[in-house]
């Protein structure tokens, strides 16, 4: 049974910070990316915040590029994201993303999800 942890939302005012973790834990073989994903109120759909591979490379959305940076505890199986000037429409449920070998498949798992609002 693969698990992800989220923690570290809440709520911040404009141009304020927030560091979101992620903690994968259960019996898997590798992983292969881990990311965020964000759905904001009134949106059906989750949109791609920011992935890292097994490699070290990454990928933003337009809309955070120079803003949000994601980075990897390999050791701990964690992500972090850490969310620079935020805006009110950054405002969604954040959900950990990770695609992960559990042999001899691939699979996708997702967190819970964690608020994060934006707000004077």
């Amino acid at each position: 049974q693969v698990q992800l942890v989220e923690s570290g939302g809440g709520l911040v005012q404009p141009g304020g910070s927030l560091r979101l973790s992620c903690a994968a834990s259960g019996s898997f073989s590798s992983i292969d990316a881990m990311g965020w994903y964000r759905q904001a109120p009134g949106k059906q759909q989750r949109e791609l915040v920011a992935i890292i591979r097994s490699g070290s490379s990454t990928e933003y959305a337009d809309s955070v590029k120079g803003r949000f940076t994601i980075s990897s505890d390999n050791a701990k199986n964690t992500v972090h994201l850490q969310m620079n000037s935020l805006k009110p429409e950054d405002t969604a449920v954040y959900y950990c993303n990770a695609h992960m070998v559990v042999h001899p498949r691939r699979y996708a798992y997702w967190g819970q999800g964690t608020q994060v609002t934006v707000s004077s």
